[in-house]
């Protein structure tokens, strides 16, 4: 060739580190965590935000800086929400919503699957894998001693098929099994009653 390239040898290309990829949302990190258990009026009160992120790299600088769930204490809780929405029931951007339920299994290593949930969660709420994105508000990991859970957070209770679909896919990101079932409560049932009963199961 006139240039003294080979046939089929292309330019090598430097790749560029400084340029960042943008997510579709900002989000940010919170951390609760409590000296004693909480009543409904005191939650909050230790709940802090920790730092907002929106493009992959910074995400990745947040998540290897921390902790991972299982190296936090027992009664602690991440929460990752869209920035704007605090991770509380009252939010008006939460109070029509509810969440879905995912308790880890103790059996095995039940820390490793905690950590491997919590990322893979992570990764498909900030990734934008949910059909539904605009549905979720957030993700928590809650760390207690009587079991862990996964919590994904939402906007419309009372849209059946999203929550349904948001469920299926929740499973199918922790490669949960089908004959294990998780349920969808709401959050104006828990501010009323202080409880409430799963409104969907998958």
């Amino acid at each position: 060739m006139a240039d003294g390239r080979e046939e089929g040898e292309i330019d090598s290309v430097e790749p560029d580190f400084s340029k960042k990829h943008p997510l579709e949302n900002r989000w940010t990190l919170w951390f609760d965590n409590p000296n004693q258990k909480q009543t409904q009026k005191q939650y909050g009160q230790s709940l802090r935000s920790v730092y907002t992120f929106d493009t992959v790299e910074d995400f990745w600088c947040l998540y290897n800086n921390i902790r991972t769930p299982s190296q936090v204490n027992v009664g602690a809780t991440y929460y990752l929400f869209k920035e704007g929405i605090e991770p509380k029931w009252e939010d008006p951007k939460n109070l029509k919503g509810g969440s879905w339920t995912a308790p880890v299994p103790n059996k095995g290593d039940s820390k490793k699957t905690l950590d491997a949930w919590w990322l893979n969660t992570v990764l498909a709420c900030i990734g934008e894998q949910f059909t539904d994105g605009d549905e979720v508000n957030g993700i928590a990991v809650v760390i207690r001693a009587r079991g862990d859970r996964i919590e994904l957070w939402s906007r419309t209770a009372s849209n059946e098929a999203a929550q349904t679909m948001i469920g299926k896919q929740l499973k199918q990101y922790l490669d949960i099994p089908e004959s294990a079932k998780i349920g969808f409560s709401v959050f104006e049932e828990k501010i009323t009653s202080g409880k409430a009963k799963d409104r969907y199961m998958v």
